[in-house]
């Protein structure tokens, strides 16, 4: 009696035929810039961010202070 192949091999079996009718994957270069979305988000997002000083300390553990902001009252 043949022995049950294991789950993942008959998973690589199944995405190799899927692989012959859809085509291999499509993968972009690594040479390439990367590309971020400019979306209104995201730049409130760099907005927010702008507000924070990152503080390392000499073990190297970081955290986060509020950036003191001339003319500004906290």
């Amino acid at each position: 009696m043949a022995e049950k192949k294991p789950w993942s091999h008959r998973f690589m079996q199944a995405t190799g035929k899927l692989r012959m009718i859809f085509g291999p994957a499509d993968q972009g270069g690594l040479d390439g810039p990367v590309k971020y979305a400019d979306g209104a988000a995201h730049q409130q997002r760099q907005q927010e961010l702008q507000q924070w000083d990152v503080v390392r300390n000499a073990d190297g553990s970081t955290y986060l202070v509020k950036r003191e902001i001339p003319g500004r009252d906290a």
